[in-house]
């Protein structure tokens, strides 16, 4: 049966015959690291013939490459070929722009097959070496690991500083930490990733802080009036100099606001990070022998964390949004099971065959494990993707037992 591809280059679809005489078509469709060989792309040819020392075209790298080693595969063992025809699986080894779902052809015959479209890993776990060292060894072990399997991703989450791993489930990511022992002699641990709560505030609130110390010598003197308000969900922050008739020289104004931005890192409640805050600097004094740059940084990192307690400060959660693809059966116990996480139902789709789609959205923390919850209720029949959807307040019961374990936590 011919197959359709797409000519590379051209909005236009060809037929291919399958024939060994034909142009060549082979789809990439796995790669492995083998212990001896290295890496190993195995293929699966549509028409033509791919031969030893032959120069291919790969699309996806924009442009050829030698085929000096090519194998037929028997479980493990490999055996030399001297070419692979029409129909046949072969690998070839130590090409490293090769990866899953690339086409090889000819250079004169650019033509390209469809990419498989693979599902989205939902399960995010937080992994972490057990040896002191081997986070280097970590990042190289799992990009060769996904090279083999599409369905694993990796992000480095700069927020909570955690190199976080996603999977398809429990039992997927159990195989990944035992390659990574078997493969890479890595041992690792995995965990349910921290959640990246913020800071922010709720009123407006005006404040000062004078920073004056003598110690002999030359002293130190700084003083600065602030104005802070609250800004909308993902505003950043914003900083302005309103100083007006010189009250604060404008050589020590960056160091004003350098001073605020250090003390953005942590807020005042849990030392989280603080967003969506505006901050206006209208008035202060300074001297002309003991004032310094250090001296207006202190002064105005002070008044930002006195400013801050008393403009009702509060923690955000981040938020996801789920989409929730279930027989509709199961409907009842899905709303039930979101309303218990703090969801909230934002629609319901009907489709066909009895399947419901249920868009919703549920706090991060809320929503790590969802993959697992589902499958339990579901019985493996339900599907999910998720995607980041914004930040809200913390329930102020929460809020308290979050506060109290961080305050537990520095002390120990």
């Amino acid at each position: 049966k011919p197959l359709k591809v797409k000519e590379i280059g051209k909005d236009s679809e060809i037929e291919i015959k399958p024939a060994s005489d034909g142009p060549v078509l082979a789809y990439v469709f796995k790669t492995m690291a083998d212990p001896y060989i290295g890496k190993l792309s195995i293929f699966r040819i549509f028409s033509g013939t791919i031969k030893t020392n032959g120069s291919y075209y790969l699309p996806g790298t924009k442009s050829s490459h030698k085929f000096t080693n090519l194998f037929a595969l028997q479980g493990k063992e490999q055996s030399d070929l001297h070419e692979a025809t029409c129909g046949d699986i072969a690998a070839v080894s130590k090409i490293m722009d090769i990866s899953n779902d690339d086409t090889i052809c000819n250079a004169d015959k650019l033509i390209g097959m469809e990419k498989t479209t693979y599902p989205e890993p939902t399960l995010p776990r937080a992994i972490l070496p057990v040896s002191k060292g081997d986070e280097e060894k970590i990042g190289m072990g799992l990009s060769r690991i996904i090279e083999e399997d599409p369905t694993l991703r990796t992000e480095l989450n700069l927020e909570v500083h955690q190199n976080i791993v996603w999977g398809m489930g429990d039992l997927h990511l159990s195989v990944v930490k035992e390659n990574l022992k078997e493969k890479f002699d890595i041992d690792v641990t995995m965990s349910i990733p921290e959640v990246a709560y913020k800071e922010t505030i709720k009123k407006d609130a005006k404040t000062e802080y004078k920073y004056k110390k003598q110690s002999g010598g030359r002293g130190q003197y700084g003083h600065v009036f602030i104005e802070l308000k609250p800004l909308k969900c993902g505003e950043g922050f914003k900083f302005e100099d309103s100083i007006f008739g010189g009250s604060i020289p404008k050589n020590y104004i960056p160091s004003v606001e350098k001073g605020i931005r250090e003390s953005l890192i942590a807020g005042a409640l849990a030392g989280f990070p603080v967003a969506d805050i505006y901050v206006n600097l209208y008035d202060g004094s300074f001297h002309t022998v003991d004032s310094s740059d250090m001296a207006f940084k202190i002064a105005a990192s002070m008044a930002f964390k006195k400013g801050m307690s008393e403009a009702s400060p509060v923690i955000l959660e981040p938020v996801m949004e789920l989409e929730i693809t279930i027989p509709e059966k199961y409907m009842g116990d899905i709303i039930g099971d979101i309303n218990s996480k703090r969801g909230k139902i934002i629609t319901i789709i009907p489709a066909e065959n009895k399947i419901q789609i249920i868009k919703a959205t549920a706090p991060q923390s809320e929503a790590f494990n969802y993959s697992v919850d589902l499958k339990s209720i579901t019985h493996g029949r339900g599907m999910f993707k998720q995607k980041f959807s914004h930040y809200e307040e913390l329930p102020a019961h929460l809020a308290q037992t979050l506060i109290d374990e961080r305050n537990k936590d520095k002390k120990e």
